[in-house]
């Protein structure tokens, strides 16, 4: 990786500010290369820097697969609640740029949810051009008629302020009033919506898989780190 100062790197990783840095440096928290740094001003490669002992996490940026539980938010809004940053390491949102989610699940919406600094791969996997699958297991309050099945499928449903129908999304029915829905945009709630549109209201969602990720063992409010280079 290219070489930055120190105060640089401490503080676009999240540890410190950079005026902070120098306090840090002068304390011997921060090696190079096993040395203890001299200066908040000497150039190091990111993965060569170790601090307090560690060595600097994800040095080629973050990417996180969170299970997202219900009653958590998808934003860094300190007035709704609480959070799924609440939930993953403090740093990961004082780094600059800070993490983000990949799209957004409701509130009550539970399951895969990617979690990244890296705004190309925001963009790659919510852009609709890119047409990432995600699938969702949905229960509603009435039971669901077989003729859904082939009107998700027609790509001609429209929904409420639409201009535009909704892709073809396959729709499987699993019970009398559960669902498993496969579809490839990310309208504003959706799901929520096509289902609504036939007088059937979502009772409980959740994404089992987006694009190629599930939730392999992966528990409510659990997240593994993902190797980012692999998708770069």
């Amino acid at each position: 990786m290219k070489p930055r100062r120190l105060d640089q790197i401490l503080s676009n990783y999240g540890y410190c500010s950079r005026s902070e840095a120098r306090l840090w440096v002068k304390g011997g928290r921060v090696l190079v290369d096993g040395i203890a740094a001299d200066s908040a001003n000497d150039k190091a490669d990111p993965a060569k820097v170790f601090v307090d002992g560690a060595p600097i996490e994800c040095p080629e940026g973050i990417l996180a697969l969170f299970h997202k539980p219900a009653g958590c938010v998808c934003s860094h809004g300190a007035n709704e609640g609480q959070t799924v940053y609440d939930l993953l390491p403090a740093r990961w949102s004082r780094c600059n740029p800070p993490v983000a989610t990949v799209g957004r699940l409701d509130r009550d919406t539970t399951g895969v949810l990617l979690v990244t600094d890296n705004g190309a791969l925001v963009q790659r996997w919510t852009s609709p051009k890119h047409k990432v699958a995600k699938v969702y297991e949905v229960t509603v309050n009435r039971d669901l008629e077989p003729r859904l099945v082939e009107l998700f499928a027609a790509g001609t449903l429209m929904l409420e302020g639409e201009e535009k129908p909704c892709l073809p999304a396959k729709l499987e029915i699993l019970g009398p009033r559960e669902a498993r829905l496969e579809l490839v945009e990310g309208r504003y709630h959706q799901v929520k919506r096509m289902f609504e549109s036939q007088g059937c209201e979502v009772v409980r969602l959740h994404r089992s898989r987006f694009g190629e990720f599930d939730l392999a063992g992966l528990a409510p409010g659990q997240w593994r780190l993902l190797p980012i280079s692999q998708f770069l």
